[in-house]
Protein backbone atom coordinates (compact mmCIF):
# COMPACT_ATOMS: atom_id res chain seq x y z
CA UNK A 1 0.00 0.00 0.00
CA UNK A 2 1.15 3.53 -0.90
CA UNK A 3 0.65 6.92 0.14
CA UNK A 4 -1.80 7.50 -2.07
CA UNK A 5 -3.92 4.52 -1.65
CA UNK A 6 -4.09 4.93 2.11
CA UNK A 7 -4.98 8.91 1.93
CA UNK A 8 -8.36 7.67 0.03
CA UNK A 9 -9.17 4.67 1.84
CA UNK A 10 -12.57 5.10 4.29
CA UNK A 11 -12.39 3.29 7.57
CA UNK A 12 -15.31 1.03 6.07
CA UNK A 13 -13.09 0.27 2.96
CA UNK A 14 -9.81 -0.50 5.48
CA UNK A 15 -12.10 -3.04 7.42
CA UNK A 16 -13.70 -4.70 4.51
CA UNK A 17 -10.41 -5.47 3.19
CA UNK A 18 -9.61 -7.25 6.28
CA UNK A 19 -12.50 -8.98 6.38
CA UNK A 20 -11.72 -10.32 2.86
CA UNK A 21 -8.55 -11.06 4.12
CA UNK A 22 -9.95 -13.17 6.60
CA UNK A 23 -12.25 -15.19 3.96
CA UNK A 24 -8.87 -15.74 2.14
CA UNK A 25 -7.43 -17.46 4.88
CA UNK A 26 -10.65 -19.51 6.03
CA UNK A 27 -10.96 -20.61 1.81
CA UNK A 28 -6.87 -21.31 1.32
CA UNK A 29 -6.84 -18.61 -1.50
CA UNK A 30 -4.73 -16.21 0.18
CA UNK A 31 -2.74 -13.54 -2.20
CA UNK A 32 0.36 -15.18 -3.68
CA UNK A 33 2.68 -12.33 -2.75
CA UNK A 34 6.65 -11.39 -3.57
CA UNK A 35 7.58 -10.75 0.09
CA UNK A 36 11.33 -9.33 -0.77
CA UNK A 37 9.73 -7.33 -3.66
CA UNK A 38 7.46 -5.77 -0.52
CA UNK A 39 10.62 -5.60 2.01
CA UNK A 40 12.42 -3.43 -0.72
CA UNK A 41 9.16 -1.31 -1.56
CA UNK A 42 8.49 -0.04 1.87
CA UNK A 43 11.95 0.26 2.90
CA UNK A 44 11.77 3.85 2.76
CA UNK A 45 8.02 4.28 4.10
CA UNK A 46 5.02 2.50 5.57
CA UNK A 47 1.51 3.37 5.14
CA UNK A 48 -0.54 0.52 7.06
CA UNK A 49 -4.55 0.38 6.66
CA UNK A 50 -5.00 -0.96 10.15
CA UNK A 51 -3.59 -1.15 13.98
CA UNK A 52 -4.44 -4.77 15.51
CA UNK A 53 -4.02 -4.50 18.95
CA UNK A 54 -3.96 -8.72 19.45
CA UNK A 55 -3.13 -11.44 21.97
CA UNK A 56 0.40 -12.76 21.88
CA UNK A 57 -1.16 -16.15 21.29
CA UNK A 58 1.22 -18.18 19.14
CA UNK A 59 -2.27 -19.07 17.78
CA UNK A 60 -3.50 -15.83 16.47
CA UNK A 61 -0.87 -14.97 13.64
CA UNK A 62 -2.40 -11.79 12.73
CA UNK A 63 -1.25 -10.99 9.47
CA UNK A 64 -1.78 -14.48 8.33
CA UNK A 65 -5.69 -14.24 9.55
CA UNK A 66 -6.36 -11.15 7.88
CA UNK A 67 -4.08 -12.55 4.55
CA UNK A 68 -1.85 -9.28 4.74
CA UNK A 69 1.78 -8.45 3.43
CA UNK A 70 4.76 -6.60 4.66
CA UNK A 71 3.58 -2.89 5.05
CA UNK A 72 -0.17 -3.43 5.16
CA UNK A 73 -1.06 -3.39 9.07
CA UNK A 74 0.49 -2.37 12.52
CA UNK A 75 0.30 -5.06 14.93
CA UNK A 76 0.20 -4.82 18.78
CA UNK A 77 0.55 -7.66 21.10
CA UNK A 78 0.01 -8.38 24.54
CA UNK A 79 -0.70 -11.39 26.74
CA UNK A 80 -4.94 -10.90 27.05
CA UNK A 81 -4.80 -7.99 24.27
CA UNK A 82 -5.17 -5.50 27.33
CA UNK A 83 -4.10 -1.74 27.35
CA UNK A 84 -1.40 0.62 28.93
CA UNK A 85 0.37 3.63 28.55
CA UNK A 86 2.75 2.23 26.03
CA UNK A 87 0.55 0.65 24.28
CA UNK A 88 -1.65 3.75 23.71
CA UNK A 89 0.99 5.53 22.31
CA UNK A 90 1.62 3.31 19.64
CA UNK A 91 -1.76 3.23 18.87
CA UNK A 92 -2.35 6.51 18.34
CA UNK A 93 0.77 6.84 16.30
CA UNK A 94 -0.07 4.27 14.18
CA UNK A 95 -3.63 6.49 13.47
CA UNK A 96 -2.21 9.69 13.99
CA UNK A 97 0.84 9.77 12.93
CA UNK A 98 1.16 6.85 10.40
CA UNK A 99 -2.37 7.56 8.66
CA UNK A 100 -4.21 3.80 9.22
CA UNK A 101 -7.85 4.09 9.34
CA UNK A 102 -9.06 1.22 11.37
CA UNK A 103 -8.09 0.34 15.58
CA UNK A 104 -9.13 -3.26 15.77
CA UNK A 105 -9.13 -5.14 19.20
CA UNK A 106 -8.88 -8.49 18.56
CA UNK A 107 -9.48 -11.36 21.77
CA UNK A 108 -9.47 -15.06 20.93
CA UNK A 109 -11.21 -18.40 21.78
CA UNK A 110 -9.48 -20.28 24.79
CA UNK A 111 -6.64 -17.04 25.61
CA UNK A 112 -4.92 -18.66 28.12
CA UNK A 113 -4.51 -14.85 29.55
CA UNK A 114 -8.01 -14.70 30.00
CA UNK A 115 -8.31 -18.44 31.64
CA UNK A 116 -5.07 -17.63 33.99
CA UNK A 117 -7.34 -14.43 35.45
CA UNK A 118 -10.42 -16.29 35.62
CA UNK A 119 -8.31 -19.03 38.11
CA UNK A 120 -6.68 -16.23 39.71
CA UNK A 121 -3.40 -18.28 39.39
CA UNK A 122 -0.57 -16.87 41.17
CA UNK A 123 3.28 -16.82 39.51
CA UNK A 124 5.06 -15.60 42.64
CA UNK A 125 5.44 -12.14 39.85
CA UNK A 126 4.05 -8.46 40.54
CA UNK A 127 4.29 -8.14 37.05
CA UNK A 128 2.11 -11.51 35.98
CA UNK A 129 -0.63 -10.10 38.87
CA UNK A 130 -0.65 -6.85 37.40
CA UNK A 131 -1.52 -7.86 34.05
CA UNK A 132 -4.20 -10.43 34.86
CA UNK A 133 -5.95 -7.79 37.52
CA UNK A 134 -6.13 -6.16 33.79
CA UNK A 135 -8.61 -8.62 33.05
CA UNK A 136 -10.39 -8.17 36.06
CA UNK A 137 -13.52 -5.74 35.31
CA UNK A 138 -14.01 -7.68 32.13
CA UNK A 139 -14.77 -10.94 34.26
CA UNK A 140 -16.95 -8.54 36.93
CA UNK A 141 -19.54 -7.84 33.66
CA UNK A 142 -19.28 -11.53 32.96
CA UNK A 143 -22.79 -13.01 34.38
CA UNK A 144 -22.36 -17.02 35.94
CA UNK A 145 -20.13 -18.73 38.01
CA UNK A 146 -16.37 -17.86 37.69
CA UNK A 147 -15.60 -20.90 35.51
CA UNK A 148 -12.48 -21.41 33.40
CA UNK A 149 -13.80 -25.27 32.31
CA UNK A 150 -17.30 -23.45 30.91
CA UNK A 151 -16.66 -22.61 27.03
CA UNK A 152 -19.51 -20.84 26.70
CA UNK A 153 -18.51 -18.16 30.08
CA UNK A 154 -14.69 -18.20 28.81
CA UNK A 155 -16.13 -16.95 26.10
CA UNK A 156 -18.17 -14.16 27.35
CA UNK A 157 -15.72 -12.99 29.22
CA UNK A 158 -13.38 -12.69 26.23
CA UNK A 159 -15.52 -10.45 24.42
CA UNK A 160 -16.40 -8.56 27.37
CA UNK A 161 -12.62 -7.98 27.63
CA UNK A 162 -12.36 -6.72 23.93
CA UNK A 163 -14.98 -4.22 24.78
CA UNK A 164 -13.43 -3.40 28.20
CA UNK A 165 -10.17 -2.50 26.54
CA UNK A 166 -12.46 -0.69 23.94
CA UNK A 167 -13.77 1.75 26.41
CA UNK A 168 -10.32 2.06 28.28
CA UNK A 169 -8.82 3.18 24.87
CA UNK A 170 -11.54 5.72 24.10
CA UNK A 171 -11.49 7.10 28.15
CA UNK A 172 -7.89 7.15 28.08
CA UNK A 173 -6.77 8.65 24.48
CA UNK A 174 -9.05 11.87 24.08
CA UNK A 175 -6.96 11.85 20.63
CA UNK A 176 -8.36 8.38 19.33
CA UNK A 177 -11.64 9.35 20.67
CA UNK A 178 -11.48 12.58 18.65
CA UNK A 179 -10.20 10.91 15.55
CA UNK A 180 -12.83 8.31 16.21
CA UNK A 181 -15.87 10.95 16.71
CA UNK A 182 -15.33 12.63 13.27
CA UNK A 183 -15.11 10.00 11.21
CA UNK A 184 -11.18 9.70 10.50
CA UNK A 185 -10.95 6.14 11.71
CA UNK A 186 -13.42 3.30 12.89
CA UNK A 187 -13.09 1.55 16.39
CA UNK A 188 -14.01 -2.34 16.22
CA UNK A 189 -13.72 -4.94 18.16
CA UNK A 190 -13.41 -8.90 17.18
CA UNK A 191 -13.03 -12.34 18.34
CA UNK A 192 -11.00 -15.06 16.70
CA UNK A 193 -11.95 -18.82 16.57
CA UNK A 194 -8.91 -20.79 17.05
CA UNK A 195 -11.12 -23.86 15.80
CA UNK A 196 -11.67 -22.75 12.51
CA UNK A 197 -9.81 -18.99 12.01
CA UNK A 198 -12.70 -16.87 11.73
CA UNK A 199 -12.92 -13.93 13.02
CA UNK A 200 -16.18 -12.54 14.43
CA UNK A 201 -17.10 -8.56 14.85
CA UNK A 202 -18.23 -8.05 17.77
CA UNK A 203 -21.25 -5.28 18.41
CA UNK A 204 -20.89 -2.71 20.98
Amino acid sequence: MNKDTQSTLTPDEALQDLLNGNERYLSGDMINRDLHAQVVSTAEGQFPKAVVLACIDSRVPVEYIFDQGVGDIFVARVAGNVEDEALLGSMEYGLAVAGSKVLMVMGHQNCGAVKSAVNQVDVGSDNVTSLLNEIEPAIAKTEGERNAKDKNYMESVVKNNVTETIENIRERSPLISNMEKEGQIKIVGAYYSVEDGKVQLLEE
